[in-house]
């Protein structure tokens, strides 16, 4: 008998009949003989729907009652999850972040699970009860509501896997896997078997829509298999998993893009021992995260810095930044919201050579300029103009070979 943590994303929910297909889908693991978690992300469109009712009060909601709003997305469908197993004749329980003890930080609209309280959900489970836990949600040291961001379901369910200590955690969306890139983009993107923690990270953080980057880190951490598959189909999709040798016989196992972030550039800047905190020092406060960072070489005692930030956070930072422009006397703040980051990811990369340079001789083909690089032992990244992301990413995912033969031309 199994341990299994299933969550379903909002597009798996997002009517009256799916979400009873999803739990004809949950009892047909359960009456396989294994113990269920289930958890459910709000009905598609819902949460947006709230955000706009906030909008719709006030110009700048409260972050505390924004999350007390977006908060009740999740308790609709773990509510309407065990009417539906219970409707089909076997005993579910629904329970919310509070009542399964799911402790977070207090940084609304993007809270940390700091610590998951077991024992609710282990005692519900001996009963052999089927458990809907609400996804993306949790409760602060002081009892207040949070809620963990977009893509938080994900993170809640391999928290849980983790902290439950779980045989797996499977991730049911409307993808059948991990591809080696957007199938929408390259049709020839192939669907792969597994992929490593570290590979899956890098896809997250850099765009990749499969699974939220929190999720992977808990996972990495806890060693939790994950297995991300389709809520609409029974085939096998992809495991997440530790790297293995055969792993890194693969040079690259992926292109990733992002066209979510902005470019913000200060220029003239004095070059002096603590000018680089005063300038990063509130956007980090601000709970802003700042992706790649470039400073020019100082010509005269002065420098360009140059970083990037995601696309919902640049007016904010461009009003953070030109406040300490103006205090550290540089000359002036640019911002550009039409860039896009394409990247190459491959643990083979910390075995062989030359991925960089076929990447930039690859974009350079096709006259694509790259205006920033950043690289870890696994992934080269570069910003480009967001007019061309399409383009990069098929010619990249040809020039590594990573297309699929069997994919008929289209």
């Amino acid at each position: 008998m199994a341990l299994i943590v299933q969550k379903y994303g909002g597009t798996s929910v997002g009517s009256i009949e799916q979400i009873r297909k999803v739990a004809e889908r949950v009892l047909e693991s359960y009456r396989e003989g294994n113990r269920m978690v289930v958890v459910l992300s709000a009905m598609a469109g819902q949460t947006d729907n709230l955000i706009r009712l906030a909008y719709q009060m006030t110009d700048e909601p409260d972050a505390r009652e924004l999350d007390v709003l977006m908060a009740t997305g999740e308790q609709i469908t773990v509510a309407l999850f065990a009417m539906a197993v219970k409707s089909l004749g076997y005993d579910a329980l629904s329970l919310l972040a509070f009542q399964a003890a799911i402790q977070t930080d207090r940084l609304y609209g993007k809270a940390h699970i700091q610590a998951i309280d077991t024992r609710r959900v282990r005692e519900e489970l001996e009963k052999n009860r089927i458990l809907a836990v609400a996804g993306f949600q949790g409760l602060d040291g002081a009892g207040n509501i949070t809620t963990l961001g977009r893509g938080g379901s994900d993170t809640t369910a391999v928290a849980l896997a983790a902290a439950l200590e779980a045989d797996v955690c499977e991730i049911f969306t409307d993808v059948d896997g991990v591809y080696t890139t957007d199938p929408g983009i390259c049709p020839k993107a192939r669907k792969m078997e597994a992929v490593s923690y570290e590979e899956m990270l890098e896809m997250a953080s850099l765009g990749a829509k499969v699974l939220e980057i929190r999720a992977v880190e808990f996972a990495k951490k806890f060693n939790v298999p994950i297995h991300v598959r389709s809520t609409f189909s029974k085939e096998r999709g992809t495991m997440v998993v530790a790297e293995t040798k055969d792993m890194e016989k693969v040079l690259v196992s992926g292109v990733a893009y992002n066209k979510n972030e902005a470019r913000v550039t200060i220029k003239k800047v004095p070059d002096q021992p603590g000018v680089a905190a005063s300038i990063f020092q509130p956007v980090f406060e601000s709970g802003i995260i700042v992706d790649m960072i470039v400073q020019n070489t100082s010509e005269d005692g002065i420098t360009d810095l140059t970083f990037t930030v995601p696309k919902p956070d640049f007016l904010k930072t461009m009003k953070l930044v030109s406040r300490v422009a103006e205090e550290i006397r540089a000359e002036k703040v640019l911002g550009d919201e039409d860039i896009a980051k394409v990247s190459v990811i491959g643990v083979g990369m910390r075995t062989h050579a030359g991925v960089a340079m076929k990447m930039f001789e690859t974009l350079a083909n096709e006259n694509i300029n790259v205006m920033m690089i950043s690289t870890s032992e696994i992934k080269v990244s570069c910003v480009i103009e967001e007019k061309y992301t399409e383009l990069a990413v098929r010619v990249l995912h040809k020039a590594f070979g990573l297309e699929n033969d069997d994919t008929d031309e289209g």
